[in-house]
């Protein structure tokens, strides 16, 4: 008779498999784990599980760890550097239940608590030694005995005329059943960080993968591709974003070297060469709360527009858009996402510098849509979006217009895009904006926070309107002598003594 010892945790009970020769005896000290895992047949094997009575509980900590251990890959996969699918196989113990085939349906609706969830696994399987029957995989961690089902789910069991007792599964894992973080943290030196997000960009895993991490690259980039579905290259940055034309350079770790993809984001498409444009699918929801503040009509100068995530979406609100970039490879492809959204008859595209853009073009623009003959008025905003540098083109705005000043209500909005790594970033980026204008923006602005970008950087949105004296320069009359009391009141009014900050969260 062999003696086991239940290693998912159930009751310390002493069975005998059919299976057993009569002549072998296994101490039950003997029996840990790592011994017991090799005795298993290969084949499926059912073992009967009594109900609890009277036991002793295992200590909480090594319950703990053997639980974790259960749907941990093979110890021989550590410091493993080249992808070896087959050494991922292993032999794992889990409770079933056996049931009427024809109760399956409602039973697992009333028994979804408890059903394993594990990637390829089927939860319901064919019992081998019955025909009319099935059994019903269960989670290892949420069934210790027969005591873990709930009064509910024992209700339906009764209703349904289905023994509560579990049964032991020899079940055998390959690679495809373990999930991509637990393959990394096996394979990995122990006590490491382990690395399974990334950012999709279409059929591309964009990793940012760590000094230690460097040696398994390859590795991780396949685990990436096998473990999600329509994930046909790995790529990993090797160098900093440039901050001319905002891409970087970067290694294909795995698949296919093509890096022209196809994305879909708040419903648009875009289409581009991903190792020659920027594109970070992290700022989707900035990109719709920008739009989601214009209004149909208003005119909107995207002065780093890269391939289209600002410019597009507002020219679908039926806003009148000016999209410029530097990068020739972005120039290209805005105009090509322009078309294939629809949007090319309402979007100017410029190939320039910024501030040959924003003294130029966008100079002639405002001149036209702020002076006093122009009859509609049209809200007019900036999108600056370039958190390197972005702040530093601020300067471009003073006395870039000529003339009679326009009234408050008509003067352009502008949200800048910035890092900071002080303390207090609201504050930090008001006072940045604030020295390139050689004006106070702290009681005129709101910021919002975008992102962390690392341990003590986050990139935040500062939002503010252009004064009349920085625009119009020296040449500027005084807003005193043409701005109605009512709207000098009402500017006093609006006005608060703190940066406002928001977030996405």
């Amino acid at each position: 008779m062999r003696i086991l010892w239940k290693p998912f945790g159930f009751s310390r009970r002493l069975l005998q498999g059919a299976w057993c020769h009569p002549s072998e005896s296994v101490s039950l000290s003997a029996l840990t784990r790592r011994t017991l895992v090799p005795r298993l047949r290969k084949t499926p094997s059912i073992f009967w599980l009594g109900q609890r009575q009277g036991f002793s509980a295992m200590p909480e900590i090594e319950a703990s760890v053997k639980d974790t251990e259960l749907f941990s890959p093979p110890s021989k996969v550590r410091g493993m550097t080249e992808l070896d699918r087959t050494a991922f196989k292993k032999t794992v113990s889990i409770p079933v239940l056996k049931v009427r085939k024809e109760v399956v349906n409602r039973l697992m609706r009333a028994l979804k608590r408890v059903a394993l969830q594990r990637p390829g696994i089927k939860r319901v399987i064919e019992d081998p030694d019955d025909g009319d029957t099935r059994l019903i995989m269960l989670d290892p961690f949420k069934m210790l005995t027969v005591d873990s089902f709930e009064k509910t789910e024992l209700g339906v069991l009764e209703e349904l005329a289905v023994n509560p007792q579990l049964s032991e599964y020899n079940l055998e894992l390959t690679y495809e059943n373990f999930k991509s973080e637990e393959i990394l943290r096996a394979v990995l030196p122990e006590g490491q960080d382990v690395t399974s997000g990334f950012s999709r960009v279409g059929h591309i895993a964009h990793l940012n993968l760590r000094d230690h991490q460097l040696p398994f690259k390859h590795l991780i980039g396949q685990v990436m591709i096998d473990k999600n579905p329509g994930i046909t290259s790995a790529v990993n940055k090797t160098s900093n974003i440039d901050n001319t034309y905002r891409n970087f350079q970067m290694e294909v770790l795995s698949g296919e070297e093509n890096m022209l993809t196809k994305v879909r984001e708040n419903n648009y498409t875009y289409e581009f060469d991903f190792s020659k444009v920027y594109w970070n699918p992290r700022l989707s929801t900035e990109h719709g709360r920008i739009t989601e503040l214009l209004n149909p009509g208003d005119v909107l100068f995207d002065v780093f527009a890269g391939v289209g995530p600002f410019a597009i979406p507002a020219a679908r609100k039926n806003c009148t858009v000016f999209a410029n970039d530097l990068n020739p490879e972005s120039h290209k492809w805005l105009l090509h996402n322009c078309k294939l959204n629809k949007v090319d008859q309402k979007v100017k595209v410029f190939n320039m510098d910024g501030k040959d853009f924003l003294q130029g073009p966008v100079r002639e623009e405002l001149m036209l849509r702020l002076g006093p003959s122009a009859e509609a008025k049209p809200s007019v905003h900036f999108v600056m979006n370039l958190p390197a540098k972005a702040i530093e083109f601020l300067s471009v705005f003073k006395s870039l217009l000529d003339g009679q000043p326009c009234s408050s209500e008509r003067l352009p909005t502008v949200h800048c895009y910035c890092f900071s790594k002080d303390a207090n970033p609201a504050k930090d980026v008001c006072q940045q904006a604030g020295a390139v204008l050689g004006i106070s923006l702290e009681e005129s602005s709101s910021v919002h926070l975008v992102r962390n970008v690392a341990p003590n950087k986050e990139m935040l949105c500062i939002t503010f309107q252009i004064p009349a004296a920085t625009l119009y320069g020296n040449r500027a009359l005084s807003l005193e002598n043409f701005e109605e009391p009512s709207l000098k009141r009402q500017r006093t009014d609006d006005s608060f003594s703190e940066p406002q900050i928001t977030s996405n969260s």
